[in-house]
């Protein structure tokens, strides 16, 4: 604030109108933002990401604007190119895997299956009774086999939310430190628990991202690559099903590997069943507690519950966003309530009953 401006005095009725207009602004502006909600976070999110990155060609590169347009070209080569790389893949795999289902029920395998099994027999006649199995993972295998086509055709509205994406990140990074500086001003904060809040929401988007995200990567490769040594059909979408299902709390890899595993033995193949069961339990399922404390250590500073909730609860209210969201809208909330209760205190030990 200008030091030589001077202060307006307000009346009570004034004050009360200029705050509801505030108030009735900021709602019109959250409203405004909310079709952009994905890309302003995604945005927001690899800024903090590569901030450090483009402090590093801010040194080479002197002008700000060249600077920012090589960071972002970086993370285009680094995170959109692989990325559609893999999404083309996977429609190709689900593709072929839908195929192979189909070839797999009209052959007749599923009741060659139960029938090489009486054991399992009972059951298969009670699920045959109960559902038209045949009928419905066939339909499932045809929907995942056009679904990758619907992917594509109607993925413009994804392609937008990518440019607009890559648009702010290029003025994110650029404008960072004056961003900054704006929230900083408009903390209701004190500077130490301004930056409290910054370092949280920095550890957050890390953990979330670097440490979530690297796990899971780690997981799903290793089973996708067993998968594959073991010649067991897609593996690269499996793979990738198996690094999704470890990014969720208490969901993880073995969904994917059991089932996988009982096939092999039903089958016969007990040495590949021993095998994935072996690999699935000690190395994927062990990796997780090898890699996370090293990667995401405390600076998520949540319970497994609470990362659970918000995680889930992020996704189901804010889409694809709230994997990130969600996270920090707990994190942060934790921080204000600390914050409040240590005014609490504060006020209360200055000011005695």
């Amino acid at each position: 604030m200008n030091a030589g401006a001077p202060r307006v005095r307000r009346s009570r009725a004034s004050t009360f109108v200029l705050a509801a207009a505030a108030i009735i602004g900021i709602v019109v502006c959250v409203l405004l933002a909310r079709p952009f909600l994905g890309a302003i976070t995604w945005a927001s999110a690899l800024a903090i990401l590569f901030g450090p990155f483009q402090g590093w060609i801010e040194t080479k590169a002197k002008h700000p604007n060249l600077a920012a347009m090589v960071s972002v070209l970086t993370i285009v080569l680094l995170v959109f190119v692989p990325a559609a790389l893999v999404v083309e893949r996977l429609v190709e795999e689900a593709a072929s895997g839908a195929a192979s289902v189909r070839t797999r029920l009209a052959d007749g395998e599923l009741q060659r299956l139960l029938n090489a099994h009486p054991s399992i027999a009972p059951i298969g006649r009670w699920i045959d009774q109960q559902v038209d199995l045949p009928s419905m993972i066939a339909s499932l295998a045809t929907w995942l086999s056009n679904a990758g086509a619907t992917f594509v055709k109607s993925s413009v509205l994804q392609i937008a939310e990518v440019l607009i994406t890559f648009y702010m990140l290029f003025y994110f990074l650029r404008d960072r430190k004056a961003v900054a500086r704006l929230l900083r001003d408009w903390m209701p904060l004190d500077s130490a628990e301004t930056e409290r809040l910054f370092q949280r929401v920095f550890d957050t988007v890390h953990a979330t991202i670097y440490g979530t995200l690297a796990v899971a990567a780690v997981q799903g490769s290793l089973g996708g690559l067993m998968f594959w040594v073991l010649g067991l059909p897609t593996p690269l979408l499996w793979g990738v099903v198996m690094s999704l299902l470890s990014v969720v709390p208490v969901l993880g890899a073995f969904i994917v590997w059991i089932p996988a595993a009982i096939l092999l033995l039903l089958d016969g193949d007990w040495g590949k069943a021993l095998i994935l069961t072996v690999w699935g339990a000690i190395v994927v399922g062990g990796i997780d507690n090898l890699l996370r404390p090293l990667l995401v250590g405390n600076q998520l500073r949540l319970h497994t519950i609470p990362a659970f909730i918000s995680m889930i609860g992020g996704l189901a209210v804010f889409g694809a966003p709230g994997f990130i969201l969600g996270p920090l809208a707990v994190t942060v909330t934790m921080l204000l309530v600390e914050v409040w209760a240590a005014s609490g205190r504060t006020s209360y030990r200055e000011d005695p009953m």
